[in-house]
């Protein structure tokens, strides 16, 4: 499979067009390692380390889509100034879905966690020219609250630490086990939808 066959499989299965546009402009194959190079846009996930993969990109555009990011991008094209949204992903990789988030989100603060010091080196090379990215350890995340979080990896169960650093009207999508989970924050409450049916590494820990 090719850039042009995938894009159109990510078409036909109906995903928002800002989505696919972020797909067609950002370079998988600059986020795998290069022996993988010729596995670039299956739709599969790929090893990147150990314990550590790339999801299938179909997974990936399915849970951009559950982060409602368009909702954040037709608030920012009404302002005269583009609210600067923060977004975290935890378990950030080689930094690919940071710079799909980028792509649909420019105006915004992305941080990525990551806990595999090979990985962060890696993806601090690629979005080197991204002044917006910022990949670190959680301590020395310098916001407390956000407005959109995508966990990359499986928990066990529920974490309410991510649930609690979510803002009003925030939006947390987050694998447990073998689901992915979509929360979000409402007049402090929290509002769940399940999907079941999928398979994600488990998140490291230190």
């Amino acid at each position: 499979m090719n850039k042009n066959q995938l894009i159109l499989q990510l078409e036909q299965q109906g995903f928002s067009r800002h989505i696919i546009r972020a797909f067609e402009k950002v370079k998988r194959e600059d986020f795998i390692p290069k022996n993988l190079k010729q596995y670039t846009y299956l739709n599969q996930p790929l090893p990147i380390e150990k314990d550590s993969t790339i999801s299938q990109p179909t997974t990936i555009a399915f849970m951009l889509e559950l982060l409602e990011l368009d909702k954040l991008r037709r608030v920012a094209s009404r302002e005269p100034r583009f609210p600067r949204y923060s977004i975290l992903e935890i378990g950030s990789g080689s930094g690919y879905v940071l710079e799909l988030i980028n792509h649909i989100l420019p105006s915004s603060k992305i941080w990525g966690i990551e806990i595999n010091k090979n990985l962060v080196k890696k993806s601090r090379k690629i979005l080197k020219e991204d002044k917006n990215i910022k990949i670190t350890k959680p301590e020395n995340l310098s916001e407390d609250k956000f407005d959109r979080i995508l966990a990359s990896a499986s928990y066990k169960e529920t974490p309410t630490n991510l649930l609690n650093q979510l803002k009003e009207q925030g939006v947390l999508v987050c694998p447990v086990k073998d689901s992915i989970f979509q929360f979000k924050k409402q007049n402090n409450k929290v509002i769940k939808k399940e999907f079941p049916g999928f398979i994600f590494v488990p998140i490291q820990k230190e």
